[in-house]
């Protein structure tokens, strides 16, 4: 009886076709299933049946085309007849991927779920999931694409899902969940500094910025939360300073208002200039007082503007630059060594092209970015030096910043040797992001570091960071120098063209292991805007990521 009711069901199911075979059955969850493999106590238990298992040797190499679509297969169509515990028995994580099918539909309300692959490329197979998110008598559809990769086990190699939350939804890390329910919490209407609204069809790069608002200030604002699908962030998420993240609306709330200090007119032209390059981002702040006028993004999700952790390269040489100049290792107008290449801790270090400058300044090398007068200077500072710069002058690596969303506010650890030295010229373990940046040159503009913020702290009444101390007059007044002689005669010249002569600016490379091309950093004021842009993998900064801040700054008057 139970071999003709399979039967049936086979004439009765419409096939999917993954990479050209009949693969997945496309059919509404919940509705009785069939042996696709096997025996029906394979596909029960996910394939683990037969006394011999055990017995068979581990099989290793490349997965076959066949294997990639069995595994796939075995996968998706379980998940999407609600099978949970078949569903995640084929996967290399039974207990993590259990708890978070089961939540598809207990927590997160999906049903009539259909899912449709694709052609698989290599072992990653892409697939298509649409369903209707239904929650107290309110249904509507939900549609998203996703991936999964099959990987071996190690226990007797077969073939296997790769298990991460991901897999069941691209929003998803490892730890969060989908629920629907009522909102934690309430809409926000944000708004920029002219009292315009800010959305993501006028300025797509504000999504992070805009899930973060309605998470700081959602009840504040005095909204009143609606029904709806979202990502509820885990312990790591959290850490990572992820806000929730809302999937689908199903009934709106009451939205507060929050008022930001973006400016509409920079905004807009930020987010034209870093959509013409693959992975830029960009801040623009006004000195004077730390006010956020512009962040955007290339890509649409991680705001690596504001919460992104990358090596600054020769950026970092303005905070190194002052700490020199306060130690009296160097001087702008004296002379200062820029060999070819320079030892220390083991390590050789070059200069781009290994060129060196003879009877040069310190501000020679400055706006030349010379590697080498700066890890010449290594032997003579102490461990944690650079460390106490950046926390005590440029506020920065503190962890302190309130700036009315999630943020980053570098990282400039103690290290010792040749790391030390690699951390001078923005290596090592120095971690910093165009916020960041920003608030350096702003830093130096205003004379005095200045928090940036994007919500005014007398919304909430929040305390913003400060620094312990400020540079002195003239340490401050050679800093300026510097910049100020790159921007107009060194590697910032040229993306700089015009904007003088109230202006300061430095380049950056960053090199990335595995990445053919460095980071491109830039970093400038001029009058009372200052901005900082990264071009990930686009090569020397002034080329890449200076125009992007010139323009900017440019705009700003």
């Amino acid at each position: 009886m139970g071999k003709r009711r399979r039967v049936a069901e086979r004439r009765r199911a419409r096939p999917v076709v993954l990479g050209g075979v009949a693969a997945v059955v496309v059919i509404g969850a919940g509705v009785g299933g069939y042996a696709l493999y096997g025996s029906g106590a394979a596909a029960e238990d996910g394939g683990r049946a037969g006394s011999t298992a055990d017995h068979k040797p581990v099989k290793t190499g490349p997965l076959t085309a066949t294997e990639v679509r069995t595994a796939a297969t075995r996968f998706l169509t379980a998940w999407q007849r609600g099978r949970t515990t078949q569903a995640a028995a084929a996967t290399d994580d039974a207990s993590g991927a259990t708890a978070l099918l089961a939540g598809y539909t207990k927590d997160a309300h999906l049903q009539n779920v259909k899912i449709t692959a694709g052609t698989a490329a290599g072992p990653k197979v892409p697939f298509s999931v649409r369903a209707t998110v239904s929650y107290r008598g309110i249904s509507k559809p939900l549609a998203y694409d996703s991936a999964l990769t099959v990987v071996r086990a190690e226990s007797d190699g077969k073939p296997l899902v790769g298990w991460h939350a991901a897999v069941l939804h691209p929003d998803l890390a490892d730890g969060d969940r989908l629920v629907t329910g009522e909102s934690g919490t309430p809409p926000v209407t944000a708004l920029d500094r002219n009292g315009g609204k800010l959305t993501t069809a006028a300025y797509p790069s504000l999504g992070a910025v805009l899930d973060g608002l309605r998470e700081k200030y959602g009840k504040l604002a005095g909204g009143k939360a609606g029904v709806e699908l979202r990502v509820l962030r885990g312990a790591a998420s959290k850490k990572a300073k992820l806000s929730d993240k809302t999937l689908q609306e199903l009934s709106q709330g009451t939205p507060g208002t929050v008022k930001t200090t973006l400016s509409p007119a920079l905004q807009d032209l930020a987010e034209q200039k870093v959509a013409k390059s693959d992975h830029a981002s960009v801040v623009v702040v006004r000195p004077s007082t730390g006010e956020i006028l512009a962040v955007a993004n290339t890509g649409h999700g991680f705001d690596a503007a504001l919460q992104g952790s990358l090596a600054p390269g020769s950026t970092m040489k303005v905070i190194t630059s002052s700490l020199l100049i306060e130690k009296g290792l160097a001087s702008a107008d004296k002379p200062h060594p820029c060999p070819k290449t320079f030892t220390f801790g083991g390590w050789k270090f070059h200069n781009d092209d290994d060129f060196e400058i003879k009877g040069g300044t310190f501000k020679a090398s400055f706006a030349r970015s010379c590697n080498t007068a700066f890890i010449s200077q290594a032997g003579k500072l102490k461990n944690d030096d650079l460390t106490k710069q950046a926390e005590e002058v440029f506020g920065l690596s503190r962890n302190n910043w309130a700036i009315g969303v999630p943020s980053f506010d570098g990282s400039v650890p103690v290290q010792s040797a040749a790391q030390m030295a690699a951390s001078l010229i923005g290596q090592g373990g120095v971690r910093m992001n165009p916020l960041n940046m920003a608030s350096v040159a702003a830093t130096v503009q205003a004379g005095s570091f200045h928090q940036p913020y994007l919500v005014s702290p007398s919304v909430d009444h929040r305390k913003l960071a400060t620094a312990s101390r400020t540079m002195s007059a003239g340490t401050l007044s050679q800093l300026r120098e510097l910049l100020q002689y790159t921007a107009a005669y060194g590697t910032a010249a040229e993306a700089m063209s015009g904007l003088g002569p109230d202006y300061g600016a430095k380049t950056g490379s960053a090199e990335v292991d595995g990445q053919k091309k460095p980071n491109g950093w830039f970093t400038a004021y001029r009058g009372d805007l200052a901005a900082a842009g990264v071009v990930q993998a686009g090569g020397h900064g002034g080329d890449t990521a200076g125009p992007i801040v010139a323009a900017l700054l440019r705009a700003g008057g």
